[in-house]
């Protein structure tokens, strides 16, 4: 098309190069998404100094793009912390790792992975997402604000070029009608005013609060994540039923705190266990599958002794602490003598499950107090392996085949010895380092080994004492004892996170204008028309229903000139865009 074409369309449709800019004004600020600045662009080549690329940088930063980018490294970030063990979650774990991936575990060391959520990279992404984040809410906040003071724009001069538009003639004046307009939308809870021949109205500005309000909970949630981290502790125990736990540092099987934590912020408290209940389907392909894990406990706060029933994600809650019930198992009664008759040991020796069965193994430690009949000391060390429902008899094997206490036998291997416990390196309390150990042997020179049950006793050769197998197998539960300062903080981040994104989906952003100005004939011309943010069904039907509401003030000249008019597509370009202009390749964060 021709410059000359162009113009006489121009003047044909009546519409000038500023009314065209007063129609795009209407239709602006629907959104507070920042608009790029471009008058900085030079063209020939970048001519940035250092003020320049730092605007640069930050405009990156806070854009959608670079926002949704970290957000996805943070979440691959994470992957990693899922699948390889963590030393702050289980060392015991990341040691076996070790041993068994030795090709694997220093480049696991270089990259971190053992401390994901430690490591300095997962740090750096989390900040600059964080920093993204507030670079974005900050300025749009503002312009919210300022959206909210101010008065809605006035109509712009070709009503019909909207996507929802009506029309009708009435005889009632257009004063009286601009009235009527103006009380009907504030009575639809519209931001209304006139403004000329028009009553400019806006309504669904929640959308964007709730917008706002999805990124400030997000912030608020990365707060608390942090928060927590810093000032967490969670520590594991083991208890026998009938023993006890005082939330002390040294109490502990194993502890693990944040950097910001004092263990002097510990929660004064303590819990006995005093029985332990597990139920399991006795029948039917779901044989065997739990039903029941409670924990009874008697806990002391500040004095006062209470009862309570700890259950599987049913924590016991004192003061900010919560106690959960995280494992359970069986603790076999042995009595340990040595060749004169004398107890050297006696107690519940809590055994480690390796399966669905709980079919367990362990040691059973003689670390002082054991003579040989020479009179010399020395360490005894037994290796046990228990099943619950005995099965296996002739095969030559032992294995569970229920994991309540029906049938409970346990088969134990006798060693003598030096069990290394003051060596200073750590030990596995369910294994036996057998390095300086030497098995029992019976008279025949065949290794000592005995399968037992409840009541029987195993004689050690030479005189060397004895062990029985008690008729008492306890059950143990394990605990897990946390302290999280942001897990409330994080909740409600969470909660408003779901308010402000189900607003910002579900409530739409509009403006209607009536304008109301008296015809050639006398007869006063109404027009009502409506712009949303983006298209949607509901503003047309609205605007009807509006509409239809105002004829009751201003009733049509005929019956038939209310309704929606859908104007045919004109040849100039649609003067208001129907959502706002921004950055190529941005949105909404």
């Amino acid at each position: 098309m021709s410059k000359a074409d162009s113009l006489s369309k121009t003047d044909t449709s009546g519409t000038t190069e500023n009314d065209r800019k007063a129609d795009e004004a209407a239709g602006a600020q629907l959104s507070t998404a920042p608009t790029e600045d471009r008058s900085e662009t030079v063209v020939g080549g970048p001519t940035l100094g250092i003020v320049g690329w730092v605007r640069w940088f930050w405009r990156q930063l806070t854009s959608m793009r670079v926002a949704l980018i970290l957000l996805f490294l943070l979440s691959l970030g994470a992957v990693p912390g899922s699948l390889i063990p963590q030393t702050s979650a289980d060392e015991l774990k990341v040691a076996d790792f070790k041993k068994a991936h030795e090709t694997l575990t220093p480049l696991y060391e270089k990259l971190q992975l053992f401390d994901v959520y430690s490591s300095a990279w997962f740090s750096a992404i989390y900040i600059l997402l964080f920093v993204s984040l507030i670079g974005c809410i900050v300025p749009r906040s503002w312009q919210f604000v300022g959206q909210l003071r101010s008065r809605p724009p006035g109509a712009p001069r070709r009503l019909d070029r909207l996507p929802a538009y009506t029309t009708w003639r009435t005889e009632a004046g257009p004063e009286q009608v601009r009235e009527a307009a103006l009380t009907l939308l504030k009575g639809r809870r519209f931001r209304a005013h006139t403004a000329d021949d028009a009553v400019a109205a806006e309504k669904g500005y929640l959308r964007e609060a709730g917008n706002l309000a999805f990124h400030v909970a997000l912030i608020v949630m990365l707060v608390a994540f942090a928060w927590g981290q810093l000032f967490k502790s969670e520590g594991g125990k083991l208890i026998v039923e009938g023993d006890g736990f005082s939330n002390t540092l040294t109490q502990y099987d194993d502890f693990k705190s944040g950097s910001q934590f004092g263990t002097d912020e510990l929660e004064p408290f303590s819990f006995t266990l005093d029985s332990f209940n597990g139920t399991y389907e006795k029948s039917g392909p779901q044989r065997g599958t739990p039903r029941t894990f409670e924990a009874a406990v008697s806990y002391s706060q500040g004095g006062a002794d209470k009862k309570a029933v700890i259950r599987v994600n049913e924590p016991l809650k004192v003061g900010d602490s919560k106690v959960y019930l995280i494992a359970h198992g069986y603790a076999p009664v042995v009595t340990v003598k040595d060749g004169r008759g004398k107890v050297v040991f006696h107690g519940a020796v809590p055994l480690l499950p390796i399966d669905n069965n709980i079919t367990s193994t362990g040691a059973i430690k003689v670390m002082d107090g054991y003579r040989d009949k020479n009179g010399k000391k020395e360490q005894l060390g037994f290796q046990a392996f228990f099943v619950p429902t005995f099965a296996g008899a002739g095969k030559g094997t032992m294995f569970s085949q229920f994991p309540a206490l029906d049938f409970p036998v346990m088969a134990l291997t006798g060693f003598h010895g030096d069990l290394r416990v003051n060596s200073g390196l750590p030990q596995n309390v369910y294994q036996l380092d057998k390095s300086k150990m030497t098995q029992f042997t019976d008279p025949h020179g065949n290794k000592l080994a005995q399968r037992m049950l409840p009541g029987e006793t195993m004689t050690l050769p030479g005189g060397a004492g004895s062990i029985t197998f008690e008729k008492d197998v306890k059950e143990w539960a394990s605990f897990q004892i946390s302290q999280q300062p942001g897990n409330g903080l994080a909740l409600a981040g969470a909660v408003a996170a779901i308010a402000g994104l189900t607003g910002s989906l579900f409530i739409q952003r509009r403006r209607v204008w009536v304008r109301a100005v008296r015809g050639e004939d006398g007869v006063t011309v109404v027009e009502m028309a409506g712009l949303g943010r983006s298209e949607s069904a509901r503003l047309p039907e609205e605007l009807g229903d509006l509409a239809v509401a105002l004829t009751a003030q201003a009733p049509p000249t005929t019956a038939a000139a209310v309704g929606e008019a859908v104007p045919e597509p004109a040849e100039d370009p649609v003067d208001v865009p129907a959502e706002d202009p921004a950055p190529s390749g941005e949105a909404d964060k």
